[in-house]
């Protein structure tokens, strides 16, 4: 049984959902049926996060759920109470641009930017996860990430480019 409770309001039952997201606190009582995807755009206004295919197949909603990349489109919000989130919004530090971020920007990583929050959020977990330690393993582990106006080359330069300073800020992170 879940640990949750369910509250009512109306005629719909909802239930209670602590979230640590973006360094905030969040209390909230959602329906049980809503994404994580659809909590984060429609109810928090983190319009960043993007809904591409609504089926896990492309990785535009790419968030990190405790510091590993996840499709928000796929996983149900009220799964992940107390759960630590970030999302494109959250990479930020004050005015400085995560070090994935600004490699975006010098290699023109995107072109519509439509996929660019979740291949950066996906780079940002791929470099906790620490496994891509070459052009071709960062292919293979950005490969859950469509980018539709084919700025791949670009992208791969930016993530390589960035993996190390994102390691380094990880680590300077942790508790």
């Amino acid at each position: 049984m879940s640990e949750i409770s369910p509250a009512t309001t109306g005629d719909l039952d909802t239930c209670a959902l602590s979230l640590h997201l973006n360094g905030q606190h969040h209390q909230l009582d959602v329906q049980p049926w809503t994404t994580l995807l659809d909590l984060l755009r429609e109810r928090l206004d983190l319009t960043g996060t993007k809904k591409g295919c609504d089926h896990g197949q492309c990785g535009a909603c790419t968030v990190l759920l405790n510091g590993k990349r996840i499709n928000s489109c796929l996983t149900l919000a009220v799964m992940h109470d107390g759960a630590r989130l970030t999302t494109i919004e959250g990479l930020v530090d004050g005015a400085e641009l995560h070090p994935m971020q600004a490699a975006f920007v010098r290699h023109d990583a995107f072109q519509c930017g439509y996929c660019t929050p979740g291949q950066i959020c996906s780079a940002v977990g791929l470099a906790g996860e620490n496994r891509a330690h070459d052009r071709d393993e960062i292919r293979e582990l950005m490969s859950g990430n469509l980018c539709r106006c084919g700025a791949y080359p670009n992208i791969l330069a930016a993530v390589e480019e960035a993996l190390p300073a994102s390691r380094e800020r990880l680590q300077e992170k942790a508790p």
